[in-house]
């Protein structure tokens, strides 16, 4: 009897036991889902991030440089589609499929008559860059996120800012899930609507980046003559952001913006050395060209062997003739002669936004100038002397504006809708010639085209008035041939000049040649889509 006591309270002991732990279990298991419960009620949401919308570089009449194209982004639930029907959308239907099969959320670039649903949630996403890409140099690039070049580096933080998230967030349960019945919070950026308004016109970008695809190394400035404002930037050769690598191993290093750096100048210059001229009553000035130039002992000659003959200033800017020049400048006042070049903006950087500064070039300084071969080098646009595109153009403005040099601008205002400019700034002067100085300098350029019979500046719909030049710059090819660098600079149409051009073609022979083609097709392009 006592054994069986003993049997019945060990089972007894033991049966409380289970019946203890079986409520302890209990307890916790509720106590648990309760937890999971409370979690989804307050904070279990599940985020898929569909890319970021980023600020737009507007041209003058509101027209994307960038963000001009789109793709669209589809942020997938896999357990709430059928996998080969959405995957018929799918641009990649092999990576599609690959992360469709983990059963994880995921995003995909679709096409763009994809369907949305409450699995598939469809997001029409700007492309940064287009595969033609225009202005290339002024919008620069990013690393890693971030611009390191161009309106993007001076621009960073406003093109890139804190609300560009395009995003999709479902409800989940205790255990993870996502809970679709409860919906789905859409989140679609329009960042993209905000951005910095450049002066650059797209069109006109266009065509001279098409008119100047022959260029190996150079550039080609565009300016609205009133009011300063660039209407293109161009820099050959070009790159491609898709390709850096390529683009840093290319000798002719195409991640220079040509336009900013400064290059010999040469004839070109001869038109300050006419403003000075006129300006200390010399404008009557006779010469009678030989060929060459004694200066105390060293020969300079003129690029015609045997001379041009008795030349006026006028004839001497249309035969662009060293040996006047040089002679013009015996009897000038040095000093004025060099404050004048420096008014004219030469020796003097232009500053166009953040980290997109053109050089001051060189400008020699009187004491310099004081040495006889110096101030005859000087006064053909030689020598020391250098200066960049945007310089040039500069003083194209200032003569065909009736001596007013406007201050060059390229970015116009910034905007939050992609509508309205805020910030723009109005044009800015400088009077740095008489009315008449520049007026004699327009007509002597019309001249020099008009009247040059010779001339590849010549147009078919508009008339120009234009200068070319053909810089030394004392480096010679493998064959032994001097390397010149090529320029043209002008205006039109002649009778109410509106547009300032610059072309520099580095190392590419002679202005007339190479330079002045591609001025008169960017010429004539303007006058007939504008």
């Amino acid at each position: 009897m006592r054994r069986k006591a003993e049997i019945r309270i060990i089972v007894l002991v033991g049966t409380f036991f289970l019946i203890f732990t079986a409520l302890c279990f209990n307890y916790y298991r509720i106590a648990v889902k309760r937890e999971h419960v409370q979690t989804a009620r307050t904070n279990s949401q599940f985020t898929i991030i569909a890319g970021n919308s980023e600020g737009t570089i507007y041209d003058r009449n509101m027209k994307p440089v960038v963000n001009s194209q789109t793709k669209n982004i589809a942020a997938a639930v896999p357990s709430f589609l059928d996998r080969n029907s959405t995957a018929e959308f799918a641009l990649d239907k092999k990576q599609f499929i690959e992360d469709f099969d983990k059963g994880l959320p995921f995003t995909f670039e679709c096409k763009p008559d994809t369907p949305d649903s409450d699995g598939l949630t469809i997001f029409d996403i700007p492309e940064r860059y287009s595969e033609n890409q225009p202005a290339q140099h002024i919008v620069g690039y990013l690393s890693e996120g971030e611009g390191v070049a161009g309106i993007e580096y001076a621009y960073n933080k406003i093109l890139r800012n804190d609300y560009g998230e395009n995003s999709v967030t479902y409800t989940t349960d205790g255990f993870g899930q996502i809970l679709i019945g409860d919906g789905r919070k859409i989140i679609r950026s329009n960042a993209e609507k905000s951005g910095v308004v450049t002066t650059v016109d797209l069109d006109i970008q266009k065509i001279c980046e098409d008119a100047g695809k022959g260029i190996e190394k150079g550039a080609v400035v565009v300016a609205d003559i009133k009011t300063g404002e660039l209407l293109a930037m161009a820099s050959f050769p070009t790159y491609s952001v898709d390709d850096m690598e390529k683009a840093i191993d290319d000798k002719r290093s195409p991640l220079i913006n040509r336009a900013l750096y400064s290059y010999s100048v040469g004839s070109v210059f001869k038109l300050v050395t006419a403003a000075q001229a006129i300006d200390n009553k010399f404008g009557g000035y006779v010469y009678n060209c030989t060929g060459q130039a004694d200066v105390e002992g060293k020969i300079f000659n003129c690029h015609k062997a045997d001379g041009h003959g008795l030349q006026t200033l006028s004839e001497a800017i249309t035969n662009s003739c060293n040996t006047y020049f040089i002679n013009l400048s015996r009897i000038l006042d040095i000093k004025a002669f060099r404050e004048l070049a420096f008014n004219l903006g030469f020796g003097r950087e232009i500053h166009l936004c953040s980290g997109m500064t053109a050089s001051g070039g060189v400008l020699p300084t009187v004491k310099e100038l004081m040495i006889p071969a110096e101030l005859a080098n000087f006064s053909f646009g030689q020598g020391k002397l250098s200066a960049t595109p945007l310089q040039i153009t500069q003083l194209t403005c200032a003569i065909a504006n009736e001596g007013k040099m406007p201050v060059l601008r390229l970015i116009k205002g910034m905007t939050i809708d992609g509508e309205e400019i805020m910030g723009g700034k109005s044009a800015q002067y400088s009077q740095v010639l008489e009315k008449d100085t520049a007026d004699q300098l327009k007509d002597m350029m019309i001249s020099a085209v008009e009247e040059n019979e010779n001339s590849n500046a010549k147009t078919k719909y508009t008339t120009v008035g234009a200068k070319t030049s053909t810089a030394q710059t004392g480096r010679t090819e493998k064959k032994g041939e001097e390397l010149c660098h090529a320029w043209i600079t002008g205006f039109f149409p002649s009778d109410d000049p509106q547009y300032a051009v610059t072309v520099l073609f580095e190392d590419g022979g002679y202005g007339n040649d190479v330079s002045a083609p591609v001025f008169r097709e960017i010429a004539d392009r303007i006058m007939q889509e504008k």
